[in-house]
């Protein structure tokens, strides 16, 4: 096994990662789902749509966006108990994403197993 791949299966040892037909209940009872995705790639496979509430936070501010003791914080980046649902492409980067908010302390953070792909699959979001 690769070393990023023991990376990655430690990370998702320490999430509670959603499939992607969960999102609609989680955005209900107060998740935020945030795409990292860059603008090229959410361009080429298209938008999440606005039904779904999406945060776009380019992964490289994460962090900062997301830990409500910053100063670039958002809004939304109330307190450690807020939800982050990070989505990424496929669900792997978002894995990455969401233990590294869990290492500032958001213990809700996770990510929606198969990223953008599986809301596309799940009938969630119309392709491209």
């Amino acid at each position: 096994m690769s070393r990023i791949d023991q990376v990655l299966q430690s990370a998702r040892d320490r999430l509670q990662r959603l499939p992607a037909v969960e999102v609609p209940a989680a955005l209900r009872r107060g998740a935020l789902l945030v795409d990292i995705r860059p603008q090229a790639q959410r361009s080429r496979e298209g938008e999440v749509p606005e039904s779904l509430r999406p945060l776009v936070i380019e992964r490289n501010v994460l962090e900062w966006r997301c830990d409500p003791t910053s100063d670039a914080r958002l809004p939304q980046a109330v307190s450690d108990d807020v939800e982050w649902l990070v989505l990424c492409s496929e669900g792997y980067t978002s894995s990455l994403a969401a233990v590294a908010l869990q290492d500032l302390g958001l213990h809700r953070a996770t990510d929606v197993i198969g990223g953008y792909r599986a809301l596309v699959a799940a009938g969630l979001v119309a392709e491209g």
